[in-house]
């Protein structure tokens, strides 16, 4: 089972230092007769999640792992389980896809013995 959870203070540091060390590294190998690259703004923790893995035995409630927890949160630590210490994010609804269903030709069958 896993879970996702808001990286810490130290897990954001170690993903901005990543990020600027690619930069300085594309910048000395880029090409000089070309336009120096341009990057985008560094990383931030917004948005940013980590997975969480526990096996069965320390394994939160699937409510509790559908959402996004603190970067602090507890969970797996046995003395909290099968919830969690703190205060999971609701995630939003994802809006419905407004595709339309494909049609198959009719010569196509579902597979029935588990085979495609």
């Amino acid at each position: 089972m896993n879970w996702l959870r808001r990286p810490t203070g130290a897990e954001v540091a170690d993903a901005i230092a990543a990020e600027e060390k690619r930069r300085e590294d594309l910048l000395l190998l880029a090409d000089q007769q070309l336009p120096t690259p341009e990057f985008g703004p560094l990383p931030t923790g917004n948005g940013m999640t980590r997975s969480v893995y526990a096996c069965a035995t320390h394994a939160i409630t699937l409510d509790a792992a559908s959402r996004i927890h603190a970067s602090s949160c507890m969970a797996p630590d046995p003395a909290v389980l099968p919830g969690c210490d703190c205060t999971p994010e609701v995630q939003a609804p994802t809006p419905p896809s407004d595709s339309v269903p494909v049609k198959l030709p009719e010569h196509w069958f579902p597979a029935t013995d588990g085979q495609a």
